[in-house]
């Protein structure tokens, strides 16, 4: 009489198959243990070409940011620079109305032309790509560099470093940041917008960060393999480049993505108040604000930069998302 071992769960083991092959049942737990030994980028990969929403929101990402470096050369190819005016492609009859259908595009203008000045609407955009990612991926950089800098020191260390960092971290986020932004950027004149812009908008952005690494890093300095460190002699700075940084390294990475379209939104919600970048700069909320004065008798010249806009802040928040389940997915269900 033949028996069988019980395996988990009370079930019996998959007996082997004749002739040596694995049963199927061995090779979906194998394939489960493969899964399951994959780093995150592997699974980030995997993951990525599952979904078919998430590969479009990733080309799209990288179109955007294509467009943003070779801003200059596009904007030659089509033969306008951003400040230069055409006067032969508006009706100054007509209150400086673009000639021709949906707002005066033609060969020699793409997208159309900007009422009243003809400047060519493709170049004001390519380069408001540049201006907008550009404040927007510079702004991320500080905040998610002070931020996992001041989460790692706060859960690592504890006590009074922590206590000193998170009441930091508290009086910074009871500013009303969008205020406080706006007076400073109001009062301040002569000075470069985008480097100003920047460092404002990375000021306030910081503790978010530095709340979601502080858990993280709370959570492995107890573990086996840092304490075995701090045992071997390890000193401190090992020990948070070596075995803190890489543990917390997925959540930040989701955390980014997810930044970055907020961080468009707030440059162009700024321009769009008049605080941000200043003409003749071309700013995708700036370009807004000009456009509604014209969205009854021109309104191409609103569609074009708000679909922009309206793309890229959607395609960077899909993306981003998608890392967070896979690369945090318990902080994504949180």
């Amino acid at each position: 009489m033949t028996t069988t071992a019980p395996g988990a769960g009370g079930q019996a083991a998959p007996a082997p198959a004749p002739g040596g092959a694995p049963a199927p049942g061995a090779a979906k737990d194998a394939s489960a243990a493969t899964a399951t030994g994959s780093s995150p980028w592997q699974l980030a990969r995997r993951e990525l070409r599952r979904r078919p929403a998430v590969r479009v929101s990733l080309c799209v990402v990288l179109l955007f940011v294509l467009m943003a470096v070779t801003a200059p050369w596009l904007g030659a190819l089509g033969g306008w620079s951003p400040e230069e005016f055409d006067k032969s492609a508006i009706d100054p009859y007509l209150g400086g109305q673009p000639l021709g259908s949906l707002g005066g595009m033609s060969p020699e203008h793409w997208l159309g032309v900007e009422p009243v000045t003809g400047r060519d609407l493709f170049a004001r955009v390519v380069h408001g790509a540049q201006v907008s990612l550009l404040i927007a991926f510079a702004a991320t950089a500080i905040v998610v560099v002070t931020g996992t800098a001041a989460g790692i020191a706060a859960g690592y260390f504890g006590g009074r470093t922590d206590a000193v960092l998170s009441r930091l971290m508290d009086l910074t986020m009871s500013f009303p940041s969008l205020i406080f932004m706006i007076a400073m950027l109001s009062v301040a004149k002569d000075v470069n917008r985008i480097v100003l812009m920047t460092a404002v908008i990375g000021v306030f952005g910081w503790p978010g960060v530095a709340r979601v690494v502080r858990g993280q890093a709370l959570s492995l300095k107890h573990r086996e393999y840092v304490d075995a460190a701090r045992v071997g002699g390890s000193s401190s700075w090992r020990i948070l480049t070596r075995d803190i940084l890489p543990g917390v390294s997925g959540p930040v990475i989701a955390y980014t993505t997810l930044l970055i379209p907020g961080m468009i939104s707030t440059e162009a919600a700024l321009s769009y108040l008049g605080v941000g970048v200043r003409p003749p700069t071309p700013s995708w909320g700036q370009m807004i604000a000009e456009s509604v004065a014209f969205y009854e008798t021109d309104p191409m010249y609103f569609v074009i930069p708000s679909t922009f806009l309206f793309l890229a802040v959607l395609a960077f928040t899909l993306l981003g998302d998608a890392l967070r389940d896979i690369l945090d997915p318990r902080g994504g269900r949180t």
